[in-house]
């Protein structure tokens, strides 16, 4: 009996699914780190970090799922995507600051200003370290897997991210706060910074990193 071929538009169609399902996920991690970005988070009034320290390195996760599986050009489209997708998010949100509210909702207009009104510089801020991190993890993932010949993945994560996280939290901390707080607490925030994403990323996000590429890789294969 002959053997069936496999049918090239069935794998196409599985992972354009699961591509999208991950860039969804993607997306939402990133925008929904930069609204809780809003709340400030201060550990016995000596370590400050926003609210967002706590998501974001989920994304950095998922970006090692698209790099490692779809690979660095894909990856790098996804990123400006994203980007763009924050960019609408914030015009969109700063539209309804504008507009105006009856007076019996004004608590709550407030509220919503209060949260929307974004500062210009902690917005530039977000985005040159998400671009700096999110480019340089996924170009130093293909790198480290071309030397590492496709072996250890961890190695790739945890290497890439070691960088990247570096790079975002530089960006980040110094466009946005830099001439605001002084020098100590500038240096504090910016370790703390590091030293969370990174280790929220080593402790969890590198065995969900394994999980995702492996349920996706066996999904791809069926």
């Amino acid at each position: 009996m002959n053997k069936v071929s496999e049918n090239p538009l069935k794998n196409r169609t599985s992972t354009n699914n699961a591509l999208m399902f991950v860039v969804a996920l993607f997306v939402t991690l990133y925008l929904v780190s930069n609204i809780m970005a809003v709340k400030v988070v201060s550990f016995f009034g000596l370590f400050y970090f926003d609210a967002g320290t706590i998501t974001f390195p989920f994304a950095y996760m998922l970006g090692d799922v698209i790099t490692e599986i779809w690979g660095y050009k894909t990856a790098k489209r996804i990123i400006w995507t994203t980007v763009l997708c924050n960019l609408i998010l914030i015009l969109c949100t700063q539209i309804g600051v504008w507009l105006p509210s009856p007076d019996y909702l004004q608590e709550t207009a407030l509220a919503y200003n209060s949260v929307f009104s974004y500062v210009p510089r902690i917005v530039l801020g977000s985005l040159a370290g998400f671009l700096l991190g999110e480019l340089s993890n996924a170009w130093l993932m293909t790198k480290i897997k071309e030397i590492t010949k496709g072996k250890r993945l961890w190695v790739r994560t945890i290497g890439s991210s070691s960088i990247a996280h570096i790079l975002d939290s530089l960006a980040f901390v110094l466009i946005a706060f830099g001439g605001v707080l002084n020098t100590k607490d500038l240096m504090m925030m910016l370790l703390f910074q590091y030293i969370s994403k990174f280790s929220i990323e080593i402790i969890f996000g590198t065995p969900m990193a394994y999980a995702a590429i492996k349920w996706i890789s066996k999904s791809l294969q069926k």
